[in-house]
């Protein structure tokens, strides 16, 4: 500061700023020590890290290994629908019943449909068994009601299309028809629960 700018500021004003310099305290030097410290923090963070992400990359190649063909899995279930429904279409074909060849004819499809099945339960790939079970939204899909006062309600009664898992995941639902009661013959009791759950 210049004689000409410390007169131009009053006596308290210079008084402050001198104080001020002498309260910034010069930056303290690390000792060796702790620096070492702060490395070796750095380093264990960092072999850390790269433990993580060494487990995530095991875990990812293990699930492409195992599931790679997850979506390839899932088109081909349509083969084996598209088999399963020719079946039946020659089956009810009336044009064809007469045909002495028909049943070869079945019997050769049969026979790709078992392979096709063969191969996906080599590779992990089963059916989802639903008639007479309870409807669980994990595995089913409702796609209709049926009224019947045999069997409990929420219960399958119908499959609509089959589902299917591969090892422990869902590939494809179950479309099925799920049982309710029948309203003539449910008691005030009964509606009253079905309306509270229904709200729930």
């Amino acid at each position: 500061m210049t004689k000409s700018e410390e007169k131009a500021l009053s006596k308290d004003e210079v008084e402050n700023i001198e104080k001020n310099e002498k309260k910034i305290t010069p930056i303290k030097e690390e000792t060796p020590e702790e620096k070492l410290k702060i490395v070796q923090d750095k380093l264990l963070r960092t072999m850390a890290e790269m433990e993580n992400q060494r487990r995530r990359f095991e875990k990812e190649k293990k699930e492409a290994f195992e599931f790679g063909g997850f979506n390839f899995a899932g088109e081909s279930l349509l083969l084996l629908d598209n088999i399963d429904r020719a079946i039946v279409s020659f089956k009810n074909d009336e044009s064809l019943k007469n045909n002495n060849d028909l049943n070869k004819i079945i019997d050769g499809i049969e026979i790709v449909k078992k392979d096709l099945i063969s191969i996906f339960k080599k590779n992990g790939i089963e059916a989802i068994e639903c008639i007479d079970k309870k409807f669980d939204p994990n595995f089913h899909q409702a796609m209709l009601e049926l009224e019947d006062s045999t069997k409990e309600r929420g219960t399958i009664v119908q499959e609509i299309q089959k589902g299917y898992m591969m090892k422990e995941r869902l590939l494809r639902p179950s479309l099925v028809g799920v049982t309710k009661k029948i309203e003539g013959n449910a008691t005030k009791d009964e509606r009253k629960t079905e309306e509270k759950e229904e709200k729930k």
